[in-house]
């Protein structure tokens, strides 16, 4: 500790926690760090935090934490040194895994799929759209970045502990568990025979988005299992969308027509 009673970067524990940076031990232990008011906000409403970091003086960035969660002080660079953000948020908390069964995370009318999703920034802001567009659940399936990633939980800005998100498992085994849950997978293609502004009657009913990799959308095989091939129109001349911009247009799409606010 530090003369002042604060945990310093070189004290066994934060050392211990540092370690959480790697997959393999945040899988080892099923813990994981979470960084910023709004993540550690949304842990602790949903019970799932051990202990919270902090500094001093800055309660400005501390949510009300519990009094049954330990509340430990740090200086900057212990701090620093539980974040891989350029600039820590200035409060982190140590987490227990939140993933979920896949047929937890198929519930409700519309879900998203995503099959080998790369970029923790997309998958956390995929997260994030289907929380705020009243999706039902996420599944990042095959080789899609880990949802514990520093970078995932910060772009989902608290969405990763609001809905019910699958982890791991085939891609192709995630869409049929969809449709045998009554699903229709819907997979996003720029040739896509629907038209998402033409899709109403096909949105009506339960619908599971499939996303692929940003780089090389989804392999034949698997956009072949889905149901519908959906295209979202481009009228100007950019050449694509984003992922997770077409991630928001496909879910509040299903959400206006199952809302009722088209």
């Amino acid at each position: 500790m530090t003369g002042t009673g604060e945990l310093g970067a070189s004290s066994a524990r934060i050392k211990q926690l540092r370690r959480l940076s790697r997959r393999s031990e945040r899988s080892e232990r099923r813990l994981f760090l979470a960084e910023g008011r709004n993540a550690v906000e949304a842990a602790l409403e949903a019970g799932v935090v051990v202990e919270v970091f902090a500094r001093p003086l800055r309660d400005h960035l501390l949510p009300a934490v519990p009094d049954d969660v330990p509340l430990t002080w740090v200086d900057e660079r212990a701090l620093k040194a539980l974040s891989d953000s350029v600039t820590p948020a200035g409060v982190v908390a140590l987490c227990r895994f939140v993933d979920v069964p896949l047929e937890e995370a198929l519930v409700g009318g519309y879900v998203a799929i995503c099959a080998d999703v790369s970029d923790p920034g997309n998958a956390g802001t995929v997260i994030r759209c289907a929380d705020a567009a009243g999706a039902g659940g996420v599944v990042l399936a095959g080789r899609s970045v880990d949802l514990y990633n520093g970078k995932t939980v910060r772009a989902s800005a608290g969405s990763a502990f609001h809905l019910p998100i699958a982890t791991g498992g085939d891609a192709a085994d995630a869409v049929r568990a969809a449709q045998a849950a009554g699903y229709a997978v819907l997979a996003t293609a720029a040739d896509g025979e629907v038209d998402l502004f033409e899709a109403d009657e096909v949105l009506a009913r339960p619908t599971a988005w499939l996303l692929g990799n940003e780089a090389h959308g989804l392999g034949l095989e698997l956009a072949e299992l889905a149901d519908h091939r959906v295209r979202i129109p481009i009228h100007g001349r950019a050449e694509s969308l984003n992922l997770s911009t077409a991630a928001a247009l496909c879910l509040y799409a299903s959400a206006r027509v199952q809302r009722g606010h088209g």
